[in-house]
């Protein structure tokens, strides 16, 4: 049974619960994963940035990080984002969108990465963009990348 839970020890910012698990359902059905248990959690400034000193040594707050929970080519995909819901209020402000755009674009570039989508070269980095403006556009939202 495939399951995406949803966590938010925060009350920075309200969550469509809704749109973001639909949203997720629609990057693992066009990714063609059909067992999976994902865990989304939603949270602070100073949480994120405390994952991201410990888990990849990056002193600061991110928009996303992914933990991988399951092999490469395990029947079943299993992992966790967590989202940095102050990051994402902050980007949306900056360049003019909703928060829930935004956060949207975190889930679908998080997913990827548990995926097997990287961005580390400039031709995989392409191929993400292209992946995540295909599910964006999906959800009816907008192309975050212009």
């Amino acid at each position: 049974m495939s399951k995406i839970a949803i966590h938010s020890p925060q009350e920075i910012v309200p969550l469509d619960r809704g749109q973001l698990r639909d949203i997720a359902r629609a990057v693992l059905d066009g990714e063609s994963i059909k067992d999976y248990e994902i865990s989304l959690a939603f949270v602070d400034n100073s949480t994120i940035h405390r994952l991201n000193k410990q888990y990849l040594d990056h002193d600061e707050p991110t928009d996303v990080l992914s933990f991988p929970y399951s092999a490469a080519n395990a029947k079943k995909l299993e992992g966790e984002l967590v989202i940095g819901v102050e990051v994402a209020k902050d980007a949306a402000a900056e360049r003019g969108h909703d928060v829930q755009a935004e956060l949207a674009l975190y889930v679908i570039h998080g997913l990827l990465h548990l995926c097997g989508y990287d961005d580390k070269s400039a031709s995989a980095e392409k191929e993400m963009r292209e992946r995540e403006r295909h599910y964006l556009q999906q959800a009816g939202l907008p192309d975050l990348f212009v």
